[in-house]
């Protein structure tokens, strides 16, 4: 049996493995793409256009379950696996993951759904997809909520070559691995959580990882006690390049919607700082643009929701699509 097609050891949230209810109920979607579908968990009224959340590298859709509860309760929020991330399909053998194809991952839900315009919130990876996506299409977009990463981070040139090499190289032994179909390592349930934990570097507690972990693990045909990572081997090397400083600036220039950003005060800033000032500075000088900071990590929105959840709610109040009728129900 093919381990990448089988969705029969599968587990859509943590009360899958852990017995518990989920965090706020929810409708398992797929939508249909060229190379197989996109899962995601569909929060909220079906008959209103949903505010599009997108995870982090290598996270998924499980990102959102402790935010999503404390938004009001008429706010329709719909949670994506972006591709080879949590229960939505990999790539092709033989394709390279590039950060920017998540703005045709945006593009074909919109066609999907039959949406004008979308509303983004987006953490890590996904805030930096948000911030482009909103610069260069800023006639698709309501509004945009980022949490903790701004903008394309800049690395010096010589880091950014050697980093090319090192990533093309290891894609394709991880490309390799993937066609032979064999099944991956396998770990006990409680190591996985150690794992992800050591892998966010700390940045969610341990008693949460197991949000993030049910998405991304099956059950192993070999050892009937454990599990392996399901998700993509090839994401651990992503192709991050977005382009230069200038053009972060020419692009930071070109928002137009209302933005919202939160910064996470005890997570790094991923570049020299003075990149992200400069265009910070660029965006604060907008009238529709807000800027918080707040105690926590790089996954506040998981380990402390409830401090960024009433200005999550109150710009949604003001900017949000709630009272927009979606003209295609789920």
């Amino acid at each position: 049996m093919d381990f990448k097609e089988d969705s029969s050891r599968r587990y859509r949230h943590a009360g899958d493995l852990t017995g518990e209810p989920p965090t706020r109920e929810f409708s398992e979607i797929t939508i249909p793409v060229p190379w197989g579908h996109l899962s995601g968990k569909w929060y909220g009224p079906q008959d209103v256009q949903p505010i599009l959340g997108l995870h982090g590298w290598q996270d998924n859709a499980g990102t959102f379950d402790l935010l999503v509860p404390l938004l009001s309760p008429d706010v329709a929020f719909l949670s994506i696996d972006l591709p080879g991330h949590g229960l939505s399909s990999r790539l092709p053998d033989g394709c390279y993951y590039n950060v920017t194809d998540n703005l045709y991952v945006i593009l074909i839900i919109m066609k999907q759904y039959k949406w004008s315009k979308v509303s983004i919130v987006g953490h890590s990876m996904s805030s930096i997809i948000g911030f482009v996506f909103a610069a260069i299409f800023p006639d698709k977009v309501n509004m945009v909520i980022g949490l903790d990463a701004l903008k394309p981070h800049q690395r010096p040139p010589t880091n950014t070559i050697r980093t090319m090499e090192t990533r093309m190289d290891e894609f394709l032994k991880e490309d390799e691995r993937n066609q032979s179909k064999e099944e991956p390592p396998s770990y006990s349930y409680e190591e996985l959580i150690e794992r992800i934990f050591i892998g966010t570097f700390h940045s969610i507690n341990k008693d949460l990882c197991k949000h993030m972990l049910a998405r991304n693990i099956k059950k192993s045909e070999k050892y009937p006690e454990k599990y392996f990572f399901s998700r993509d081997r090839r994401l651990k090397f992503y192709n991050y390049m977005v382009g230069s400083q200038e053009l972060c600036i020419e692009m930071a220039k070109r928002i137009e919607c209302p933005y919202l950003f939160i910064k996470a005060r005890q997570s790094s800033y991923f570049e020299d700082k003075k990149y992200y000032d400069e265009v910070l500075a660029i965006l604060q000088s907008k009238s529709n643009f807000e800027y918080l900071e707040v105690a926590g990590s790089h996954h506040v929105h998981m380990n402390n929701p409830e401090r960024i959840s009433s200005h999550i709610n109150d710009f949604l109040k003001r900017f949000g699509p709630v009272s927009k009728r979606s003209s295609s129900k789920l």
